[in-house]
Formats: C-alpha cells, sequence, structure tokens
C-alpha cells in the first residue's frame, strides 16, 4: 500500500493591522455640527437682520423717517410699574409687542389728553396690523385719574412708573421734557425712536408713515400678540 506524500502544511499566521483614526473622524462630525448649528441660527436671524437693515441702511434718497432714530438703543428698564386697579407689572413684561408710548401725570392736561386721543387713532389706523402695536400711558406721578377719562383707556396699557426710573430710561429733546414726545419701542423691547414735540395733523401723518414703514419691514418676524 503506498502513502501518497503529506501536503505542505504551513503555520497559520495572524497579522494585527492598524486600527482607523476614531480620533481624527469624531473632531470632522463635531465641527460639522457646529457650523450646522450656526446655519441653523444664522437663518432664523437672517428676516430680523434684513428687515432692520432695509430699514436703517438701505433708504432710497429723498426718504426720511420723521422720528428721530435713538443711537444706542435703550432697552426696557427692569423696574416696576402699577396698573390703576394695584397689580404690579415689570415693565420688561411688555416686550414682544410695538410699543407707542407717552408719559404724562395723572392730571393729564390738554397735551396728555391729545397724546393719548393720537395713540389710540394710530393704532385704529394701521388696520388689520393694529394688533401688532399697544399704546401705553406712563403715569409719572401718584393721583388719581379723572372717571371722565377711564373709558377711553379701555385699549390702553397704563401704569403708574416713578418719575426718576422714567427719566434713566427716556431722554427727551433738549430744551423739552419728557412729556412732550411720544417714544416707539420695538418687539425686542428696545426704545428705538422719539417724535417731535406738539405733533399737529400732519405729524401724525408722519408718524403713522413711519409706523407703516417699521411695520412692513418686520412683517417676516413679528407677528401680532406676545
Amino acid at each position: 500500500m503506498s502513502s501518497a506524500p503529506l501536503p505542505d502544511v504551513q503555520p497559520l499566521g495572524l497579522t494585527v493591522h492598524t486600527l482607523p483614526d476614531v480620533g481624527g473622524v469624531a473632531d470632522t462630525r463635531t465641527r460639522m455640527g457646529r457650523w450646522k448649528m450656526l446655519a441653523v441660527l444664522l437663518v432664523c436671524a437672517t428676516p430680523v437682520i434684513a428687515s432692520y437693515f432695509t430699514y436703517y441702511v438701505l433708504r432710497p434718497e429723498g426718504r426720511r423717517n420723521f422720528g428721530t432714530l435713538i443711537d444706542p438703543q435703550r432697552a426696557l428698564p427692569d423696574v416696576l410699574g402699577t396698573t390703576l386697579d394695584g397689580k404690579t407689572i415689570n415693565l420688561r413684561s411688555l416686550k414682544d409687542q410695538w410699543l407707542l408710548v407717552s408719559v404724562a401725570g395723572a392730571a393729564c392736561d390738554v397735551q396728555c389728553a391729545q397724546h393719548l386721543y393720537m395713540q389710540r387713532q394710530l393704532r385704529e389706523g394701521l388696520g388689520k396690523d393694529k394688533e401688532r402695536l399697544d399704546w401705553v400711558w406712563l403715569i409719572s406721578d401718584g393721583a388719581p385719574v379723572a372717571q371722565t377719562l377711564l373709558p377711553a383707556l379701555k385699549d390702553a396699557t397704563v401704569l403708574r412708573v416713578a418719575e426718576a426710573d422714567l427719566a434713566r430710561w427716556l431722554q427727551p429733546e433738549n430744551g423739552h421734557a419728557v412729556a412732550d414726545h411720544l417714544y416707539l419701542v420695538d418687539p425686542l423691547g428696545n426704545w428705538m425712536m422719539r417724535f417731535p414735540p406738539r405733533i399737529d395733523t400732519q405729524g401724525a401723518v408722519n408718524v403713522r408713515r413711519d409706523l407703516d414703514r417699521l411695520l412692513r419691514a418686520s412683517s417676516s418676524w413679528d407677528k401680532a400678540g406676545r
């Protein structure tokens, strides 16, 4: 019986290859995640930036705002006001809405009454956009408000605020008092415009034009209501 030669059996060899560099991949993914997050934030902020850029920078020749732009803008102060029924409200809670603001003592002289009437009429004149603007009367003293005035204030926000707190926030033109002006606060909570004192009928038309422009420029990101 013949015996066939055995095959040449080689020992099994195990070779350990270099593992992939996981750290480099993780770093790449982290960087990509950060860029994606920044891109999302930029997309969200673009409408706000674009609207302000359009209004403040890209102004066609001959176009002028009636109100004085406040630079730098001043945020709503962290101070407390009191409603006519005694509730306490922080002024900063008024943000997220355009605010047309007047200031006067509770006795409400002729100029105060004109401002309140104008605030109400300007808001009503905005039509479907009126819900994007609140008219606000800040009372600078502790005197009582006349009962005959209350029905006209049913759609207004009325708060008593210390005169010293108002003086640290609002600034009138040289030679004028805080009560001489109407003030505009944007939905971000910044006082950004002051209207001239002693506004007549034509002045009210110009205020309305400024309001229309600002509401139109912010329509992509500012919605009615807080």
